[in-house]
């Protein structure tokens, strides 16, 4: 141990004359150690909303989806699915036919993105079936009749929890979808209304997608919207998330002329901007905490000083030059900063183990589109906290450290 650490580190230890100077000390330490845990839990909150959204995003939606530029729908598409299966770094494709309708139950309503699938496929680029009734994917297979055969029987859906809470349906029951698509009269367009039976519910914990979306077969959604044999999209599951954009420009132009990609980073590029503002804005504020704790650092040391005037002195009337008693207080300032951010640490990363092992805070799902707060600490996030710390409680040290250093030992003793 250096000459300067042993005194820093006696000085913090040592009985005061004065109480005020340890207890504002200690306040500095606490300072410090809120100030650190309360960013490390900040961060592992923001961290935390961004992976959940991010996981339940591509979990709900395809990576990139291919659809025709003049919306006039993807027609022949049998052998364009099978070709565009085959390109490299595609791992699965799956046909869709989705409209907004009117799902209503009596006088309940709300408004729903329908969405016609294979369910097969579906599975394989998007996990919302994954949470759906257990058997009501079953219902959702292709038929193995004709219509004709399947008279009286009305056809099935699949709705977000959400929604069939919203137009009070439960399983078994009929709801109506009302289509804009509808047929023109001399009265004008008719919207087309055709009835379903509730075969089951997913909740995707995602509320964007439990109060808004639903599913029927492929072949029920071309008789509804009057698309026979169209698909409006084909979704995609690609291999690398990070490049979806480059392999979705190699999926437009091998399908052809006419085709335009949207990717998942496309489609929810405000939200990810959103969330990267708020951790900074997070990081800034709560970094006040970590500037008051060192504001306390400043008076402490500065009382410090002026209680150790005369031990001081006498240090230096020994040999003691100025640049070492500068580092001693440096030392101490460094001290403080050091335990104060090691108890910050360890409180903030078990909170927020805690946090994200038990969650036990809930959230609103209409209002963050998650139902529970998560929590996702980083070991890099304790290494940045830890600098910005250390950092700023050490500049706080330059004054005092300077002014002791300035001490002229006649001057301090002449009285003594």
């Amino acid at each position: 141990m250096t000459f300067e650490l042993f005194v820093a580190a006696r000085y913090l230890k040592a009985k005061r004359r004065q109480a005020v100077v340890g207890v504002v000390t200690t306040i500095s330490v606490a300072g410090v150690a809120a100030g650190v845990a309360a960013l490390i839990i900040a961060l592992a909150i923001t961290n935390g909303m961004r992976r959940d959204l991010q996981d339940r995003l591509l979990g709900s939606t395809a990576h990139v989806q291919l659809m025709r530029t003049e919306a006039d729908g993807i027609r022949d598409w049998r052998p364009l699915l099978e070709r565009l299966r085959r390109l490299p770094h595609v791992t699965a494709a799956s046909p869709g036919l989705y409209e907004q309708v009117l799902v209503a139950r009596g006088a309940r309503d709300g408004g729903a993105l329908i969405e016609g699938i294979l369910p097969d496929d579906e599975m394989t680029v998007s996990d919302l079936l994954q949470s759906a009734t257990p058997g009501s994917v079953r219902a959702l297979q292709p038929q193995a009749q004709p219509e004709s055969q399947q008279a009286g029987e009305l056809p099935p859906i699949l709705l977000g929890n959400e929604l069939a809470e919203t137009v009070g349906a439960t399983i078994g029951d009929k709801v109506t979808l009302i289509s804009p698509q509808g047929e023109m009269t001399p009265y004008g367009v008719i919207p087309k209304w055709t009835p379903f039976r509730l075969a089951g519910t997913f909740h995707s914990g995602f509320y964007q997608y439990d109060s808004s979306t639903g599913f029927v077969r492929l072949a029920d959604a071309q008789r509804l919207f009057h698309e026979p044999d169209v698909l409006s999209v084909i979704s995609f599951k690609v291999d690398n998330l990070d490049r979806a954009p480059e392999i979705g420009r190699e999926i437009e132009q091998a399908a052809g002329k006419g085709f335009q990609i949207m990717n998942w980073m496309e489609q929810n590029r405000e939200l990810f901007k959103a969330l990267k503002l708020e951790q900074y804005v997070t990081f800034i504020v709560i970094a006040l905490i970590v500037i008051v704790a060192a504001l306390n650092i400043l008076i402490a040391l500065t009382m410090m000083v002026m209680e150790k005037t005369r031990d001081i002195a006498v240090m230096m009337s020994f040999g003691v030059d100025p640049a070492q008693v500068r580092r001693i207080f440096l030392m101490q300032g460094l001290l403080i900063s050091l335990i104060g951010t090691a108890i910050g640490l360890v409180l903030g990363y078990v909170a927020s183990w805690a946090g994200g092992h038990y969650h036990f805070i809930h959230l609103s799902a209409e209002v963050y589109s998650i139902d529970t707060l998560p929590f996702a600490p980083r070991p890099l996030d304790g290494v940045i906290v830890s600098a910005v710390a250390v950092g700023i409680s050490l500049l706080a040290t330059l004054y005092p450290s300077q002014a002791a250093a300035r001490i002229l030992p006649a001057e301090a003793l002449r009285y003594e």
